[in-house]
């Protein structure tokens, strides 16, 4: 049974509902786990799953789980840096060109605006793409966010505090 939004603003399970987030098709995001307070990010309605430009992405074993370690060779201007994250899968996901691709995908914190939860991103070589991250679709699908296709920057600049999906 869907959630109802009563009084206050608080769904049936006692959630608080947040109003729609307006967004555009290019915004600012920060990665704070990665390192990374401010980098621009292509919103992909197109895409299912994001990604990352990342480079020398290799694996590893700590304390029994798997992890990758990666670099990320620019970031909106910002130096370039490595990374390490617990690697969540590995799996098929189609390229721009339409042709699949094995990727390693992670899960990391994603701040927006005012707002922050964790997404599910592949690691890619965006080398020949204009920006280094793409948001897809499952990373803004059940956030309350719509997308104007003929705005960039409504979010304003992402900060440390906020709502939804707060770990």
């Amino acid at each position: 049974m869907p959630e109802r939004t009563g009084a206050m603003g608080k769904t049936t399970s006692g959630k608080v509902k947040l109003p729609p987030m307006l967004i555009g098709w290019r915004e600012r995001i920060a990665l704070p786990e990665l390192g990374i307070d401010l980098m621009q990010a292509k919103i992909d309605t197109g895409a299912r799953t994001s990604a990352l430009h990342a480079t020398k992405a290799v694996r590893f074993q700590r304390d029994g789980a798997e992890w990758v370690r990666f670099h990320i060779p620019h970031a909106s201007g910002l130096a370039a840096r490595d990374c390490e994250a617990p690697l969540i899968d590995r799996r098929e996901i189609k390229n721009t060109s339409g042709l699949g691709e094995d990727r390693l995908v992670i899960e990391t914190l994603l701040l927006l605006g005012g707002r922050r939860w964790r997404i599910e991103v592949s690691l890619a070589d965006r080398s020949a793409m204009a920006m280094p991250i793409i948001l897809g679709r499952t990373a803004i699908r059940k956030r309350g966010i719509l997308v104007d296709a003929g705005k960039s920057y409504l979010a304003g600049l992402p900060r440390p505090t906020g709502g939804q999906g707060k770990p």
